[in-house]
């Protein structure tokens, strides 16, 4: 159980946070601006939780899952945190994918790319959406330096995907898709 009887500790006011493991390092560190970008993502996921609707309860659970991809990603992978380490695990990435599955299937096939917008909840779903890929760069280039759960990257990538299609979802079953018109405005 977290507790947090203070907010403020003053431990980063010299430019330093602590990771899950306890060690210090700069706040600009990769590791901090990975998980630092997941919590972003989870920022916008409560802006679209604004509109309610049928993409509520599950926006609920992704929201739940970004504060465990934050815990994994904030401990760094050694031997003694392997043990008390949250991780995300293959199951999470595959209800993503079953979601996807079930959504799409109400979907006609796409003959453009979609624009952002349509709906207010569309739109706030690709905000989701490009935030994430943001994220998932950021998780690729700490695993390119230091070892990173592959699932953690696996569920970004799919969590990308899982926004978009919900957007489609979210402007009528794709009806209000704003689509791209190559050259409109030349």
């Amino acid at each position: 159980m977290v507790v947090l009887s203070k907010i403020y500790t003053r431990t980063g006011d010299t430019g330093e946070t602590a990771l899950g493991d306890g060690s210090r390092v700069p706040k600009y560190d990769l590791r901090v601006a990975s998980y630092g970008t997941v919590d972003e993502v989870n920022a916008t996921v409560g802006l679209a939780r604004l509109q309610g609707g049928e993409l509520d309860a599950p926006l609920a659970r992704i929201s739940n899952d970004l504060f465990d991809l934050g815990a994994d990603l904030c401990t760094p992978d050694d031997d003694a945190a392997r043990t008390l380490r949250l991780r995300i695990i293959a199951a999470q990435v595959d209800r993503l994918e079953r979601e996807i599955d079930a959504m799409n299937e109400r979907l006609t096939p796409l003959r453009s790319f979609v624009l952002p917008g349509g709906s207010a909840l569309a739109a706030h779903l690709h905000l989701c959406r490009t935030v994430c890929r943001r994220a998932e760069r950021l998780v690729v280039e700490l695993a390119a330096a230091e070892t990173v759960n592959p699932e953690a990257i696996r569920y970004l990538n799919r969590l990308s995907d899982w926004f978009f299609v919900a957007g489609r979802i979210a402007n009528d079953d794709g009806v209000l898709d704003v689509l791209w018109v190559p050259g409109l405005t030349r």
